[in-house]
């Protein structure tokens, strides 16, 4: 019995691609990278240095007068903002960390008073309350 040209050139494509697929070793499939293993651990690297960064600049913030003046008067317990905050994702860090050397910038250059800085901090008190309270 013969077979159509169509389904012939069907089972020829088929057998090709099987040869193909099994001719291949696997070794050499396997050592194909669209990222090279060293540009990833520098990716990872950089972020892990930029993360704690982030987290240096808002623990200091945290750490400074202000801050405690304000965590008190939200009664709020310093180390437990403190482990909130290292909890927080890369993305919910920076924008707090870039939040928190604005604030200080200003407040240094003198363009906001104490009792702005306090608001502020009691904000940001807030966004890691709300943050934190999300997770779970």
């Amino acid at each position: 019995m013969m077979l159509p040209s169509g389904w012939r050139f069907i089972r020829v494509f088929t057998a090709c691609a099987l040869a193909t697929l099994f001719a291949v070793p696997q070794s050499l499939v396997a050592q194909v990278h669209i990222v090279s293993p060293g540009e990833l651990q520098k990716r990872v690297l950089d972020t892990s240095n930029e993360r704690q960064k982030n987290l240096d600049i808002v623990l200091r913030f945290l750490s400074s007068p202000a801050a405690q003046k304000a965590m008190t008067m939200v009664h709020t317990d310093a180390t437990q903002v403190k482990t909130g905050v290292s909890r927080l994702s890369d993305q919910e860090l920076a924008r707090l960390a870039a939040r928190a050397q604005k604030a200080d910038a200003d407040f240094a250059a003198g363009s906001i008073s104490d009792r702005d800085l306090l608001i502020i901090l009691v904000a940001v008190l807030v966004l890691v309350v709300i943050i934190l309270a999300a997770e779970h």
